[in-house]
Parts: C-alpha cells; structure tokens; sequence
C-alpha cells in the first residue's frame, strides 16, 4: 500500500463505504465490516481478531486498513471460504492496493468490496439425480 490517507475519513467518505458494504451484503448476502485505524498488534493477528469478534464471523469478511503501517488485511469466515477462493481475495487486494497507491482509498476500499462480493455470490447449481439422466 503507498499512500493512503492517515487522516479521518470525510463524512461523505464514510457513506461511499457504507454504500459499497450495503449493496455487497444484498449481492451475495455475506456481511462486511471494515476497519480501518492503527492495529494494536501483527496486522494479520489483529485483524483476525477483529473478525473473530464480529457476531456471524463464520458468515463475515472483514478488511481491515491501517494507513500508518499501511497494512491490508482481509478475513473471510468458513463459510465465506466454500464461495470465495485465495486467488479472488488476492485479485481484490491487488485492486485496492493499486487504488491506495494512486491516493484514492475511498476507491480502492470500494472496488475491492465489490470485487469481494461478487465472486462470493454462492452459485446455485442444479443437481440431477440418476433417476432423471436418459439412458
């Protein structure tokens, strides 16, 4: 991450991201959080914590943002995990990370929910029993 901003985020800021956490919870319905402050401990350490602390963590994916140490971290739960790959979390955080690097977090944050959401959306397949397969 380079250059994210330490300051608070801006009131219209924190609707952008509440806006994107919204329409991702409707779209794959998982829910979202997202930290973003100065971690208290190892990044990935504190961030689990945060996630382990969230009242469905089984159903959550948390990302968690520290501008100082500029650190980013995602979380799934178990569930989440039966839907969204390593590689999809990876691909997100590389679109935030670019985003961050070109001073637009707000954005980054916002295309990596998104991004998160909709390859978490669980796939409903259609399963035919033997019974229905012409032979």
């Amino acid at each position: 991450m380079a250059q994210v901003a330490t300051g608070e985020l801006t009131a219209r800021e924190r609707a952008e991201i509440d806006r994107a956490i919204r329409a991702a919870e409707q779209a794959c319905r998982f829910e979202f959080s997202v930290f973003r402050g100065l971690c208290t401990d190892a990044p990935r350490a504190f961030a689990e914590s945060l996630h382990s602390s969230l009242a469905a963590p089984q159903r959550s994916i948390l990302i968690m943002v520290d501008p100082v140490s500029r650190a980013l971290e995602v979380v799934t739960g178990s569930e989440v995990r039966r839907h969204l790959t390593d590689g999809e979390v990876e691909l997100a955080v590389l679109a935030m990370q670019s985003a961050f690097a070109e001073g637009d977090e707000v954005g980054g944050l916002r295309r990596g929910i998104l991004m998160l959401a909709e390859h978490a959306i669980p796939q409903h397949t259609l399963h035919v029993g033997p019974e229905h397969v012409g032979v």
